[in-house]
């Protein structure tokens, strides 16, 4: 059997990674004012922060067309797939998932497809996939891969330390007046993906307070597996990745995040995910 990967552009899999391990990604989309924009194809990540800094608004992200999907599926089964394994975002951030379901539906696509919620974002949802697909590439059936898909998915931490609170402030989620009082005072909250959906997981006074948090939780998670570091146009990123190389000293993912997960972070987030055993 040849069993092929899918997923959305939330995951902020490398594109080098995407044609390592033939993983097909399929985009979200977002909007700055009346403009339309394809994730990971309109607006380089630079250009995509700068339009963001310029606006007064947040970018509204939009889940793919389920017709988008389907045709992923028809040409994978052009060229030879006999199954079909796809890992979305979280179905409780996004109605990607569904589009995925909807678009397996239609004519067209004569193999099965298993689609399997990642319960997680960005290079959450990222680690579970090049793991899966690693998995494939070994012969794995499509049953093997599905429950290996939900064990992971269940076995994935993300912490992310956020920057700044402008992009909270744009979104109505805090006042502009509570975000200058924590900008003022070098608040840093901590976000944390648990459950599927997004919950705070503290606040650091400092950035580099912050950025000790997510190697503390590196360090005290135990025995894990595919470390990943993601970021939004950070500079400091070097040394904060040769702290976690101190006490992981497997292959570190380093990822950009992307316009769908950086609409609602903001620039100068750093995350950090990884499997626990």
């Amino acid at each position: 059997m040849t069993i092929r990967i899918v997923t959305d552009s939330a995951c902020d899999i490398p594109q080098s990674l995407a044609e390592k391990y033939n993983i097909t990604i399929v985009p979200l989309t977002f909007s700055l004012g009346d403009q339309e924009f394809t994730d990971r194809k309109s607006l380089t990540t630079t250009e995509f922060w700068q339009r963001c800094n310029e606006s007064p608004i947040l970018p509204q992200t939009a889940a793919p067309a389920p017709g988008q999907f389907t045709e992923a599926y028809r040409t994978l089964i052009s060229q030879g797939a006999t199954g079909i394994i796809v890992i979305s975002l979280s179905r409780d951030l996004s109605a990607t998932m569904q589009a995925a379901e909807t678009g397996a539906k239609e004519p067209g696509v004569t193999v099965p497809v298993r689609i399997v919620d990642s319960r997680s974002a960005s290079m959450g949802q990222g680690i579970t996939v090049i793991a899966i697909a690693k998995l494939a590439a070994t012969g794995a059936s499509l049953d093997e891969l599905e429950a290996a898909t939900i064990d992971l998915a269940s076995r994935t931490r993300v912490f992310g330390a956020l920057d700044t609170l402008e992009n909270l402030k744009k979104g109505g989620r805090i006042s502009g007046a509570k975000a200058f009082v924590a900008s003022a005072l070098s608040i840093k909250p901590i976000i944390e993906i648990r459950d599927g959906t997004l919950q705070e997981g503290g606040k650091e006074r400092t950035r580099s307070k912050a950025l000790a948090f997510l190697v503390d939780k590196v360090r005290s998670a135990g025995e894990i597996t595919d470390l990943a570091v993601l970021h939004a146009q950070c500079s400091d990123i070097a040394p904060f990745l040769a702290k976690l190389q101190e006490i992981y000293h497997q292959e570190i993912i380093v990822s950009d995040i992307g316009s769908v997960i950086g609409s609602h972070t903001g620039v100068g987030t750093v995350g950090v995910t990884y499997h626990v055993k």
